[in-house]
């Protein structure tokens, strides 16, 4: 395919709800198109250079965006208001039972450094290779890995603790 326009409109429409989801994960939805949209200015203007495959080079750039726009503790937040958004309607059995587990693990997510809520995400969210995932996070493969089992590490032992303390009350 020669044609820039033809390339893009592909580029675009295989990618864009994916940049937006991801947007929309970290950010309010004025703010995720807005994202969005210059991520795929930014490709245009460099169509010629983009790496195979775009996605994650896609999301690296919306992520940037992302972090010039937030601090830390802000990014984390809304991370994880958008994931109980998200996961509000699979409810099944018993209700009060999915409440306390939601609540369980977005207390568990909230007390996570962001990088590990990231990691996590592109590998289970998104089912990016380690590869891939390390590009977009700005790393190198081993050191996605080790944060990758970091994380798991860490929301295993913060779920653990949030289950004791909501079967026992502190």
């Amino acid at each position: 395919m020669d044609d820039p326009e033809e390339r893009f409109t592909e580029l675009y429409d295989r990618h864009y709800r994916s940049v937006l989801g991801y947007a929309l994960l970290r950010a309010e939805r004025d703010t995720a198109e807005d994202v969005s949209s210059e991520t795929f200015l930014v490709a245009w203007r460099r169509l010629d250079q983009l790496p195979e495959p775009p996605l994650p080079w896609l999301l690296g750039v919306a992520r940037n965006m992302l972090a010039k726009q937030r601090d830390s503790h802000h990014r984390r937040q809304a991370l994880v208001d958008r994931i109980a958004a998200l996961s509000g309607d699979q409810v099944g059995g018993d209700v009060a039972e999915h409440v306390i587990d939601r609540e369980t693990a977005l207390a568990a997510l909230s007390g996570l450094p962001e990088q590990d809520v990231e990691a996590m995400v592109f590998a289970t969210w998104y089912g990016l290779p380690p590869e891939q995932a390390a590009a977009v996070m700005g790393c190198s493969v081993r050191t996605y890995n080790v944060r990758l089992h970091r994380a798991r590490k860490r929301l295993n032992q913060a779920l653990r603790l949030e289950v004791r303390s909501t079967r026992w009350g502190g």
